[in-house]
C-alpha cells in the first residue's frame, strides 16, 4: 500500500513538474516528497536536510544524466540546467539536518549494530555520529525505512553507481544486520 501511495504521489509530481514554470514551483514539488524543512515524511523517500551542496549536486547530476536510477527522480531532473542543479543543491545544503527518531534504541540491536559499524569502519567515511562529509552523505537521523531500502539496494548490486565500495561492504550483510544498522543510524543525531 505504501508503495502504491508513493507511486501515485510520484506520478502526480511528474505531471505537475511538466507544468511548473519557475524554479520555485519546481522546488515546491521536490519538497512535497522530501519535506519542507528537509525531513521526509514519505515512506522510503530520503530526508535531504544536512546534506552538503557538493554531495547534493553530484546526486542531482547523476539523476539527470541517468547515472543513478531512481524513478521518479530521473524524469524530474530532465531539462534542469546546470545552474538550477547548483541552485537546488545550495538550497538543500541550507536545510537543517533531520531529527533523529524519537523512538528508543533497542539495546540488543544497538550492540549488534555497533559491532558492524566498528567491523566495517563505517565512521571512516561517514564520520562518528554519521554527519557525512562533502562527498559522503549524512546518514544520522535518516528515515529508517529509506536506510533499509538503500542498504538492501547496495547489497543486491542495484545501487553501486557512485560508491562501489559500499556494495562490496554491504554484500556481506544479512537482512537482520541491515535492519539493525538502520535502526541505530535513524536514531543517531540531534533529537
Amino acid at each position: 500500500m505504501r508503495r502504491l501511495i508513493a507511486t501515485a504521489l510520484a506520478c502526480f509530481a511528474m505531471a505537475t513538474l511538466a507544468t511548473a514554470q519557475t524554479f520555485e514551483e519546481r522546488t515546491q514539488l521536490c519538497l512535497g516528497c522530501h519535506g519542507e524543512k528537509g525531513q521526509s515524511e514519505t515512506a522510503e523517500v530520503p530526508s535531504l536536510g544536512g546534506l552538503t551542496s557538493a554531495y547534493a549536486l553530484i546526486q542531482l547530476y547523476m539523476f539527470r544524466e541517468k547515472l543513478r536510477t531512481a524513478e521518479p527522480m530521473n524524469d524530474m531532473m530532465q531539462g534542469v540546467s546546470d545552474g538550477e542543479l547548483q541552485k537546488l543543491a545550495d538550497l538543500i545544503a541550507k536545510m537543517p539536518p533531520p531529527k533523529a527518531s524519537a523512538e528508543p534504541i533497542d539495546p540488543e540491536r544497538a550492540a549488534r549494530a555497533q559491532g558492524l559499524i566498528a567491523a566495517h569502519r563505517c565512521a571512516f567515511c561517514h564520520n562518528t555520529g554519521f554527519p557525512g562529509t562533502d562527498s559522503v552523505p549524512r546518514l544520522g537521523g535518516q528515515r529508517e525505512d529509506y536506510l533499509v531500502k538503500t542498504l538492501t539496494e547496495y547489497r543486491s548490486g542495484k545501487r553501486n553507481e557512485y560508491q562501489p565500495v559500499m556494495a562490496e561492504i554491504i554484500r556481506k550483510l544479512s537482512d537482520q544486520d541491515i535492519a539493525d544498522l538502520a535502526h541505530v543510524i535513524a536514531r543517531t543525531g540531534a533529537k
